[in-house]
Order: C-alpha cells, then structure tokens, then sequence
C-alpha cells in the first residue's frame, strides 16, 4: 500500500518538470529574434509506479509523477543538409555573377568610354585622311584617335588584371575565413561532446554550430555529417575538413597573373588538390583560373591581347606597303609598336611620332594620293579584323554574363526557399509558445492545487482524526 505522503512527491514532481518546461518556453520567446537560434522543447514522460502489484499490495498502484527526460532541440538534420547546399551552390553563382558583372563594368560596352567607340573614330580620322591627304590637321587627328585606342585597351586591359588582383586578394581572404571557422567547428564539437557526457544540454553550442557549418558551405561547398557523439564531420570534397576536434587547413597555390601558373586550392602540408566545386571560394577559383581551364578573367585579357593582336597586324601590313608624304619614295614604316616579345595590349603604343610619316599614298602617285587610306578604314568591317574580334568578344560576355546573373537569381531563390523551410521547423513562433506557457502555467497550477489538497488530507488525519468525544 503506497504512503499517505506519496502524493506530495508526485505533485512536486509536476510543479518542477512544469517549471522546468516553462524556462524553456521563455528561453524559447527570449531568442525568438536570435539568429541561428532553433527552438527547442523539455520533453516530459511519466515517472513508473516504485513496486508492482503482488498479492499482499492494495490493488494498482499509480506513478510517481512526471520528469523532463530531455531538453529536445527541434532542428531538422534533413532541411539542415538542403540548407547548405542550395546555400554552396548559389554563393558559387552569386560570385560568378559578380565576376561578369565587374568586368562588363570595366569593358563599358556600350558607351563612350568603350573601345568600339574609339576603334570607330579611329577609322574615321583614316577616312577623312583620305579625302584631305595634305592636312596636316587630319593627320594629327589620326595620330590622335591611334593614341587615345592605344590607351583605351590598354587601361581595359590594366583593368582586368587588377580585378584579377582584387580577386586573388578576396580568395586569400576567404581562405583565411573557412581555417578559422573550420577551427571554430573542431572547438565547439570538443566542448559538446564534453556537454552530452556530462548529460547536460548543448542546445545552444549546437546552434552556433549549425551556423558555423552553414558559413562554410557557402565558402567552400561543405557538407556535414553527424556522429554519435553528437560532433560533426565537415566535408569537401569528399575530405573531411573537420574530424571531431581536429580542423584541416587549407592553403593557396602561390599563383599570380605575372608567372601564369594556376591558382588552386589545396589541403595545407599535403599538395593534394581540395576538390572544391561549390561556394564563393570556387566561385573565386574559377574567376581567376588560366583561359585553358575557362577562366573569366584570363580569357577577358587574352581578348584584348587578342585585340592588338588583329589592329596591329592589318594596320601595320597595310601601313608599311603605302608611301609617307615627307618622301614619296620611302614606304611607310609600322604605324603601331611591335616588340620581339610579341604584341600584348599591355604594351601597344604608336610607333609613329611626326605626322609626316603616316603613309596613305599609293606607289608612285605622289605625296597628294591618299588612296591607301581606304583599305585601312576598311579594316572595320573586315573579317577577323579588330572589330570584329571585339564585337564576338562583347557579344560573348553579355551572354554569359546574362546567363550568370539568370543562373545566380535561379539559385538564390532556391536557396531562400530552402532557408524559409528551415526556419518554419527551426524558429520560434511566439503564438505557439504563448499557448506552451499557458499550457504549463496551468498544469502548474493543477499540480498546486494536488499539492494543496492532499496537504489539508493530511491535515485532517494528523490533526483531526481520534479527536472524537474529547
């Protein structure tokens, strides 16, 4: 037969697991504009009777009451993992995009600022030279248009190889990032495996974990994979980035523009390749890789070498087959430089100084003959001329830099819808933990009322009882 003051137990066993679900609602609405922070929820089991019927017991015998078994964070590992992913692949896109964006900025095409239009004047001022063979004025305005092309390529070209700087300087960067955080994930997997042995909750470590972990994947494309003792395997690649309190570096090939090796990401102290295929870090990789390997940046330069390349050989051909006016005897010489290393847009310059040595006449017409100027103002609708080479060029980026921002829209919408799904299961609903604290604020209350009651029970039998006649 179960003790008069068994029923005390029982009912202070309600109030302290009603309190305890309690704090857990109001930890619930105190972060319910935390970042990160996933709700969580005490869960409550019944508490078995201390003996089992047997023939000298009073019949059933209730419970004990009721305990928190656990503190029980309601995250969801699926939406978790869904999460990273969409979240890797569209910061890789996001970075794409915004490598194809900085460079149409730079090529400025259309515009005034682009090299069609300075390539259009400058056959104009070989037409107009024409027209005018003796001028002066005209020849100094093509030696004028020359230069300002000259520059205009070259500066694009300086351009490119600055973003490409930038965009080395912004990998380093982020390199730096994914160690840190990488140890940051090896440091809190040792101190919630510490928690969870200790039977304690790590809730909250689990939850900067969890955001930790999601950083990375939009770094470098990491996924993760839970143990049983409650740590995380960050992998890339199919490597293990982090292995329960232990963080693997990663490094960066000591690449640059000026030696033209190849820039790449690689496991530190090992050489081996890191097999990033998603996150901004690819994204930078791929930004900054050869034109080989369809780097964007590498294969924008290579079109304004490609540029110079195509001016400076049908010009000079043309050029140095015409006659000057200073000498109708003397054959022109070549209008643009040409140096034994061959010719780059870094380096293009006019290699003509005096106006008096710009060559349009035809053999034997005389210094008046401006007839050669026709076929070098042709030069801007001839196929594989510079013109053309350029246009295919900035056809091509407009495309694909469409194609990209089409691309990183696409992704980043998924990701967002990944991330509401998450946070619909993760975070915190004030409504539902208003009704939660209710719910516990009365059985609190049931349970003081048990209290109370089996209080003045005992009150009548200690005090009342045998008190008959006296």
């Amino acid at each position: 037969m179960s003790s008069s003051f068994s029923g005390l137990s029982t009912a202070l066993s309600s109030l302290i697991a009603q309190r305890q679900a309690l704090d857990v609602a109001g930890q619930n609405v105190a972060n319910a504009n935390t970042v990160g922070y996933t709700r969580q929820r005490a869960d409550l089991a019944s508490v078995e009777a201390l003996s089992a019927p047997s023939m000298y017991s009073a019949g059933r015998v209730a419970g004990n009451g009721t305990r928190v078994t656990g503190i029980e964070r309601l995250g969801d590992l699926f939406l978790d993992a869904r999460l990273r992913a969409e979240t890797g692949s569209a910061s890789f896109a996001a970075t794409r995009s915004e490598t194809y964006l900085r460079l149409e900025s730079t090529v400025a095409e259309p515009g005034d600022k682009g090299v069609s239009q300075a390539l259009g004047e400058f056959w104009s001022a070989w037409q107009e030279l024409g027209n005018t063979p003796d001028s002066d004025a005209a020849r100094k305005v093509v030696l004028e248009n020359a230069s300002a092309l000259t520059q205009r390529i070259s500066s694009g070209y300086a351009a490119v190889v600055t973003q490409w700087d930038q965009a080395r300087t912004e990998l380093d960067a982020a390199v730096v990032d994914v160690n840190a955080t990488a140890a940051a994930v090896a440091d809190l997997n040792e101190r919630i495996r510490g928690v969870l042995v200790s039977g304690g909750s790590a809730n909250e470590l689990i939850d900067t974990r969890s955001s930790k972990v999601t950083r990375l994947a939009g770094l470098v494309g990491a996924s993760a994979v839970e143990r049983e003792d409650g740590t995380l395997d960050v992998m890339v690649g199919g490597n293990a980035l982090v292995r329960g309190d232990k963080a693997h570096a990663v490094e960066v090939t000591p690449g640059t523009w000026t030696m033209g090796s190849p820039v790449a990401l690689r496991w530190a102290g090992t050489g081996y390749a890191l097999g990033a295929d998603a996150g901004r870090v690819a994204g930078l990789v791929t930004a900054l890789a050869p034109e080989a390997d369809g780097g964007i940046l590498a294969k924008a330069a290579a079109s304004y070498d490609k540029l110079a390349q195509a001016l400076v050989g049908q010009v000079n051909g043309i050029h140095t087959g015409s006659y000057t006016a200073g000498d109708p005897q003397a054959q022109g010489g070549v209008f643009f430089t040409e140096p034994a290393t061959g010719v780059t847009a870094a380096t293009l310059a006019v290699a003509i100084t005096d106006v008096k040595d710009i060559a349009v006449a035809a053999d034997g017409l005389g210094p008046l003959d401006g007839s050669r100027a026709d076929p070098m103002s042709a030069i801007a609708t001839a196929t594989g001329g510079p013109d053309r080479t350029w246009s295919s060029f900035v056809v091509d980026l407009g495309v694909t830099s469409r194609s990209a921002a089409q691309r990183a829209s696409v992704t980043e919408a998924t990701r967002t819808t990944a991330e509401r799904l998450q946070l619909s299961n993760a975070s915190v609903d004030i409504d539902e933990e208003s009704v939660n604290m209710l719910a516990y604020q009365r059985a609190y209350e049931g349970a003081a009322r048990v209290l109370t009651a089996i209080d003045e029970m005992l009150d009548t039998l200690i005090n009342r009882t045998g008190v008959v006649g006296r």
